[in-house]
């Protein structure tokens, strides 16, 4: 067991000779444990310089090499899971030596990505799409009779969305040949491990029993009662000495579970199962973070992990600012505000750490609803709490809420009740890339009836637009950024501010900066440089109608600054308001382009889109000079 991020390697490891998956195909299959202590010594080094994904990996390095060893990759094809489990499988793709860039800018994607590699088959990054991906391929391959295979991977807690349901209750139906690898690391559902059960689960794989099976079910169907009584006797022996009956009952033939961790076994049920038709489902037992002890020990601690910094030589007496994540100011702000009333009920989608509400689940347990990755269940869930008077707060990722948009229209926005929404990850995610950007929560949002929508510009602006939206007698959202804020300080007090009124910052000449979220400390050096006027507006919906007149008379140019999709966002807010009043005026509209961001540091990011202080500068004074050359040219009559 590695307990430490090895720093060198044997001089001829085994894993140099596997540049593709071709490769691994031709080793000796005893070889294949070596290889796999190899792999898992690499993604600990690999990781350690670069930071990522960490835990996931390393309990599927058996799998993932047993998948490509059985299978003829990429012809057939590997649908993976919310891609925290792909670190393996771009290492033995192809992608070995480029390991040290992943997640940085112009390097690999941290998930699989289409344009990035051909085994990469289908793009992640939201969780329980696997299932309805690798069926779809399946019915492909068997419309172009192609003898192609479809394996979904699909594990970390991802079955606990109902999509997943969706999907084998659909293939079940259609009765199409693929194969579902349940990876059960003990995150989601309850092993049944034993002797017994391994014996069986070989027993069932087997082509003898599944050609045995399927002989019987020729004849005794011709007799129906004889049958049902066959099929009923063994989906109850199977219930008995297995978790399987679920997947049974389904119309899946389910193996398991087994050791994921043993290679042979591993091999020998993949090969078995890749030859019986139909939908299989193989259910196998790893452990998260396997070969790393703090992991095996932590592995919610040890799902991601940063890059390891070496050591500086350097003493620095002077101690660091502490800037508080905008994650613990909403579970600081849940926590005094459940003190204060017992009608709070705090619900999130499986994102109780990343989302800050660590310590209201422990001080107020009762009312804590961890409801898995069911983003739509959380938001309907929230409303039917509503109808009965109580006050649920939704924690909510951006990216995650984009799953639950009907029930926030249907549930909660057309029956007016009173919801909170504390919309985290708003905004760019760095290395998360663009399956984790919170790119289009204002714009979807700000079309909704009986909504309200705020975006503070720093952490003590969010502790109290979050108890505003909380006061607020209908569905209110407050949507926050990733990480720290600029270190402000934030007032225990609790002050309901003004609904849909901004603040005049600073007062200037010829523009006007209206500026919507966190990007205000951008926005406040550009207006010191050219002498500016600059709004806090912290109301997106609903405006400050007030204070853009105010901006409108008395200045040529209004600039609109917002992190998210300048298409349908804040900033066409205020044209639509500008227009509906018949000002003649020129507007610009920062904030993210039409694209997908591709992952980078935030600080990258921001560079990229222009919205970094050089950015906004270069692009109101580009666009003061296009003002100034039209006004310039004589009339033409």
């Amino acid at each position: 067991m590695f307990n430490e991020i090895p720093t060198s390697r044997p001089a001829t490891p085994l894993l140099d000779s596997v540049d593709s998956p071709a490769d691994l195909r031709a080793l000796d299959e005893k070889l294949l444990p070596q290889l796999a202590e190899e792999l898992r010594a690499f993604l600990l080094f690999s990781v350690g310089q670069t930071g990522g994904h960490f835990g996931a990996g390393l309990g599927v390095v058996e799998l993932t090499i047993a998948l490509h060893y059985v299978y003829e990759t990429p012809s057939d094809r590997l649908v993976w899971d919310v891609g925290h489990q792909t670190y393996p499988h771009k290492i033995l793709t192809s992608r070995r030596e480029r390991m040290k860039s992943i997640r940085q800018e112009g390097g690999l994607s941290g998930f699989p990505k289409r344009d990035e590699s051909e085994f990469d088959t289908f793009g992640v990054g939201h969780s329980s799409t696997s299932i309805s991906a690798a069926l779809g391929m399946a019915i492909g391959n068997e419309m172009d009779a192609n003898g192609r295979k479809a394996v979904a991977i699909i594990g970390d807690g991802a079955m606990t969305a109902g999509m997943a349901f969706e999907a084998l209750n659909h293939a079940a139906h259609t009765e199409t040949d693929m194969l579902v690898v349940l990876n059960d690391n003990n995150m989601s559902i309850s092993p049944n491990v034993g002797g017994l059960a391994t014996y069986l689960s070989k027993i069932w794989a087997s082509k003898f029993y599944n050609g045995l099976r399927e002989g019987s079910k020729k004849v005794l169907t011709k007799i129906p009662s004889a049958w049902e009584f066959a099929r009923k006797t063994e989906e109850h022996f199977k219930g008995f000495m297995s978790p399987g009956t679920l997947f049974e009952e389904m119309g899946f033939n389910y193996v398991g579970p087994i050791n994921g961790h043993d290679l042979s076994d591993l091999v020998s049920y993949l090969r078995n199962l890749r030859d019986i038709k139909g939908p299989k489902l193989l259910h196998i037992i790893t452990q998260k973070g396997k070969g790393f002890e703090p992991a095996e020990l932590d592995p919610v601690g040890y799902h991601a992990l940063n890059k390891i910094e070496p050591k500086k030589s350097v003493v620095i007496n002077t101690p660091p600012i502490a800037h508080k994540k905008f994650q613990e100011v909403f579970g600081d702000w849940l926590c005094d505000t459940a003190a204060q009333d017992k009608r709070l009920i705090g619900i999130t989608p499986a994102m109780c750490e990343g989302s800050g509400m660590v310590e209201f689940a422990e001080r107020f347990p009762e009312r804590f609803f961890d409801v898995a990755i069911a983003e739509q269940h959380a938001v309907t869930l929230a409303a039917g709490m509503a109808c009965e008077g109580q006050k649920p707060v939704v924690a909510i990722y951006s990216t995650f809420l984009q799953r639950a948009y009907d029930q926030l229209v249907h549930d909660v926005a057309l029956q007016n009740l009173d919801v909170t929404f504390a919309i985290d990850r708003a905004g760019l995610v760095g290395e998360d890339g663009p399956t984790h950007a919170g790119s289009f929560d204002l714009s979807f949002l700000r079309c909704i009836p009986n909504m309200l929508i705020a975006a503070p510009s720093d952490e003590n602006e969010c502790r109290q637009l979050l108890y505003t939206a909380y006061q607020f007698p209908g569905p209110a959202a407050v949507r926050y950024p990733r990480g720290t804020g600029t270190g402000v300080q934030i007032e225990k007090t609790l002050t309901a501010l003004p609904i849909g009124k901004g603040v005049l910052k600073r007062e200037g000449k010829q523009v006007a900066i209206l500026c919507f979220g966190t990007l205000l400390a951008n926005a406040h050096q550009v207006a010191e440089q050219l002498n500016t006027s600059l709004c806090d507006m912290r109301f997106v919906k609903p405006l400050d109608e007030e204070l853009i007149q105010r901006m409108a008379n008395s200045h040529s140019l209004i600039v609109t600054i917002e992190e998210n999709a300048i298409a349908g966002g804040a900033g066409s807010a205020v044209s639509e308001y500008l227009s509906s009043q018949g000002y003649v005026i020129s507007v610009l509209h920062l904030g993210l382009n039409d694209t997908f961001v591709d992952h980078a540091n935030h600080a990258q990011q921001l560079i990229e889109q222009g919205l970094d202080a050089a950015g906004i500068e270069a692009a109101i004074s580009k666009r003061l000079k296009a003002i100034e050359s039209i006004t310039a040219k004589p009339m033409v009559i």
